[in-house]
């Protein structure tokens, strides 16, 4: 019983491992190669609590290898070679399969040294990481590996997996435990997509319940009291941040209050008032921009009054800025513009500054062409005159298209009457 459940309650065949589908039902490519028995080197990308050491312990088991499993945060290369010493011992003798969790904490010398190892098939290597594999793990140990990304598992599969550790606890304990539907939905909703946290906190109920005529009912309001308030996934450093914010902006660029003001919660609930604040003031600026520039300084405002007022108090101002970026007219005729500016200046499409635009300079003797000869103009009808601007190498490149939103056509129509004169 010291054992957490969710290490108790190990499936024992692929039809009981909840979630991911999209990798281990019928017809699949990973589920063929573990019922083909012959497994390469693999690594399981995603979230904790999803599965990773369930499958890896499951493939060591079907192909009868032994499983030896290390974690990138405390093993050293010792570790990797004292597991290499056991390959012609009687443990070695179907293979050893090591499971390796969180490798991208391992250095350079340490997957150097493992590298050797899955190269001559000494080892079959499953390795798991939260961070993105791409990023994180070296090209040498990548190219020699299968990746296979994990998925947070859905409510639905976690209540199916409830039900079963139910009937566990009860075996286990002499005692019926009854797990009310209300409860198995607040822990299935309320872990995060996290099947360990899950199971942990049907255990904590089952404790936690009193038991009358051995029967322990588990209700909704002691589930609720016990799934922790940090089980929403959320990591500060890794994918699901970029993932939260992106969709945070994607949402209010795509003018969906509904879906904003969800990831809007998504980030107040983790705490990242920084984060939500820097992407509300970048989406005013980027897509509504000159479609309703008045707006740039009203979030401004809102995200100001959110900093002074600190959390919760601050998903106050936060909620009207979004909404009203989610409802004002779009226009992105800026940011396309100094982005092309941009990218003609880091290609070298430049020159010198036309002399009509530069700083007084002298005049030496060898000007054939003296004077500045820039004409204000304000000292001009309508306040302007035309004269070059941009270097004699792009004179007539186009930056900014005005975009078609009422603002900006009205803009248009300004000028097309005053340059047209």
């Amino acid at each position: 019983m010291n054992k957490p459940l969710a290490d108790r309650f190990r499936p024992k065949t692929l039809g009981e491992i909840v979630g991911q589908r999209h990798l281990i039902a019928e017809g699949r490519p990973l589920r063929k190669i573990i019922e083909s028995g012959e497994i390469p080197n693999l690594i399981f990308y995603g979230p904790s609590g999803v599965g990773k050491t369930t499958l890896a312990t499951y493939i060591a088991n079907k192909t009868h290898k032994t499983l030896k499993k290390l974690n990138g945060t405390t093993a050293s290369t010792a570790d990797i070679k004292a597991i290499v010493s056991g390959l012609d011992t009687f443990e070695g003798i179907n293979g050893v399969l090591l499971y390796l969790d969180e490798i991208q904490y391992f250095n350079k010398k340490q997957q150097q040294t493992l590298l050797e190892y899955i190269e001559n098939g000494s080892i079959t290597l499953i390795a798991s990481t939260t961070e993105n594999p791409y990023f994180y793990v070296y090209n040498a140990i990548l190219s020699r590996c299968t990746v296979f990304e994990f998925k947070q598992v859905e409510p639905d599969e976690i209540a199916k997996a409830l039900d079963r550790a139910a009937g566990l606890l009860s075996e286990e304990q002499g005692t019926t435990i009854e797990l009310d539907p209300e409860a198995a939905k607040k822990i299935a909703y309320g872990c995060g997509g996290d099947v360990r946290k899950a199971l942990n906190a049907l255990e904590l109920s089952a404790i936690a319940s009193d038991s009358v005529g051995g029967v322990r009912r588990i209700t909704a309001e002691t589930a609720s009291q016990l799934v922790q308030k940090s089980s929403m996934r959320y990591d500060r450093e890794g994918d699901e941040h970029y993932d939260i914010l992106s969709a945070y902006q994607k949402s209010m660029r795509g003018s969906d209050p509904d879906a904003a003001l969800h990831y809007l919660g998504r980030l107040i609930e983790a705490g990242d008032l920084p984060g939500a604040c820097r992407r509300l003031m970048v989406c005013a600026c980027e897509d509504v921009g000159l479609a309703y520039p008045q707006l740039i300084p009203i979030v401004k405002s809102c995200v100001d009054i959110a900093q002074a007022v600190g959390l919760p108090e601050a998903r106050i101002p936060l909620a009207d800025a979004v909404v009203m970026v989610c409802n004002a007219p779009k226009s992105n005729s800026a940011y396309l513009a100094i982005d092309g500016a941009l990218r003609d200046i880091r290609a070298g499409n430049s020159g010198p500054v036309p002399r009509r635009l530069q700083n007084k300079h002298f005049d030496g003797e060898d000007n054939q062409n003296k004077g500045q000869h820039y004409i204000y103009p304000h000292d001009c009808p309508n306040h302007y005159t035309y004269q070059q601007y941009l270097p004699d190498a792009i004179r007539d490149r186009r930056y900014y298209e005005y975009g078609d939103n009422k603002n900006e056509q009205a803009f248009k129509a300004y000028w097309d009457r005053i340059k047209n004169k």
